[in-house]
């Protein structure tokens, strides 16, 4: 009653709010004020995120369909080269010749993607981490004062 008539008291008297509270009750409101900003930030997190997923899931769609008719067109190049270089040798050896070339850049390939996906940053979220720093030093510079 005391606390609370204090409160009444000092808000009536244009103070601050804040002004005639207990440390209890200040250390409260705090405890309650970053459970409420870590929840904020965990659902930015989570919302970012998600978003980033529908674009990964978009953009690897459309490079499954860009393989697929990319493997078709590489198969018709395939075999009109087996076709010309069966006027210079045989045919089944013209096919072993562009069959050999067409693993040989398979394989080139699939160590260039090696080492890139190696060199990829894991999926974080970017925003959500800097606006956890930014609140971190936030907290701390009016810690200081």
């Amino acid at each position: 009653m005391i606390g609370s008539t204090h409160r009444q008291t000092a808000e009536r008297a244009g103070t601050p709010d804040g002004a005639g509270h207990s440390v209890g009750e200040l250390v409260k409101q705090a405890a309650e004020q970053l459970s409420a900003l870590v929840r904020q930030e965990l659902r930015l997190a989570q919302t970012e995120m998600v978003e980033k997923g529908r674009r990964a899931s978009r953009g690897g769609s459309m490079f499954g369909a860009a393989a697929v008719l990319g493997l078709i067109g590489l198969m018709a190049f395939a075999a009109a080269a087996v076709a010309a270089l069966s006027f210079v040798v045989s045919i089944w050896a013209a096919a072993l010749i562009v069959g050999g070339a067409l693993l040989a850049v398979a394989g080139i390939l699939a160590l260039v993607g090696r080492t890139q996906v190696g060199r990829a940053m894991p999926p974080t979220p970017v925003q959500t981490i800097g606006s956890v720093k930014a609140d971190v030093e936030e907290i701390r510079e009016r810690a200081h004062r």
